[in-house]
């Protein structure tokens, strides 16, 4: 009698005695980076906010560094279901058979956050999105990490400076391109081995918003780091569709309002870890920071722009053109 009585009064305040006894949804959030990158904060503000908005309902377990899986495997355990969320990096659907997020890819296609925002808060993006559904995926957001910039052992002030360099890339047929185009030698290596490649000499450099750089110390096996703000990094926050369209329309919600605040937070603090990240470079004192004049950029810009034309047939040249127009780029004002 006692029982019934107290699963009446749970009732009463509007609570069932299933969802009492129901064990949360747990969604399993793994990604690659460290915890105090903007994505590995902005991942831990997602959970603090979805276990919040759903009043525990739902518990997100994140996983950071690679600790569950590693670039070239989470893809396939989130389509299996074996994760139920990521955040890779744009350059991940390309060998998925998602070409067209290679455009993120394209070197100085973004002169600043605002012009990317156009694209990614716009609706170019959410077109991206839609062609992800057919292979099981559920695009959420976008999150910001940075503009990379060039680091190796040798001075970077012109294009010619990384001819023969071995250049870790992640995998993406625009950034081989874009390395061939400065005559070095592209490496597609998965970040989690970059750090030792890097300190064994198996790569000379590579490309990285300061932020991963910092985080990851490949400052400290990488003598000159300059900061070209060639090409944009940036992550898709990604869900098993099935996975998310079963969850009760009310959970969905919660946590699409978690989404969006955790991406605002994302995004706002992009910049400013990357400029922090900067400044902790040049205290270090481990690698010489160059900054390159107008014409130094501009001579990095007139190699790599070319990229674009050579990558539509690849990526589609509709869709380097709606991004033109999203961001007022005209690649024949150099």
């Amino acid at each position: 009698m006692r029982l019934r009585a107290l699963l009446l009064g749970l009732v009463a305040v509007g609570l069932s005695a299933g969802a009492i006894a129901a064990d949360p949804v747990v969604i399993k959030f793994s990604h690659v980076v460290a915890q105090d990158t903007p994505k590995g904060k902005a991942a831990e503000r997602f959970k603090e906010l979805a276990e919040k908005y759903t009043s525990g309902a739902v518990k997100v377990e994140v996983y950071p560094n690679s600790t569950l899986y590693k670039d070239k495997e989470e893809m396939e355990a989130l389509q299996l279901g074996a994760v139920q969320m990521l955040a890779p990096s744009l350059a991940k659907f390309g060998p998925l058979g998602v070409r067209e997020f290679e455009a993120f890819d394209l070197p100085f296609i973004f002169d600043n956050y605002d012009a990317l925002h156009k694209v990614t808060y716009g609706p170019v993006g959410q077109q991206l999105f839609a062609k992800l559904e057919p292979k099981g995926i559920k695009g959420l957001a976008y999150w910001d990490n940075g503009f990379k910039s060039f680091s190796a052992n040798t001075p970077i002030k012109k294009p010619d400076d990384l001819r023969g360099k071995k250049m870790r890339i992640q995998s993406s047929k625009v950034l081989e391109e874009q390395m061939r185009e400065l005559k070095s030698l592209p490496q597609v290596m998965a970040f989690s081995e970059v750090y030792q490649a890097l300190q064994t000499g198996v790569v000379d450099g590579t490309e990285n918003p300061i932020s991963n750089l910092y985080t990851q110390k490949m400052h400290e096996v990488q003598k000159y780091l300059t900061i070209t703000d060639h090409g944009y990094l940036g992550y898709a926050v990604i869900v098993n569709k099935k996975f998310w369209d079963g969850l009760p329309t009310e959970l969905r919600t919660q946590l699409d309002k978690a989404m969006k605040e955790s991406t605002e937070y994302a995004n706002k603090i992009a910049k400013e870890e990357n400029d922090q990240a900067l400044e902790m470079v040049k205290k270090s004192g481990k690698t010489e920071v160059y900054v390159p004049t107008t014409e130094e950029r501009l001579a990095f810009k007139t190699v790599l722009v070319p990229v674009h034309k050579k990558m539509e047939s690849r990526i589609g040249g509709d869709l380097i053109k709606s991004i033109y127009e999203a961001t007022s780029f005209d690649p024949n004002k150099l």
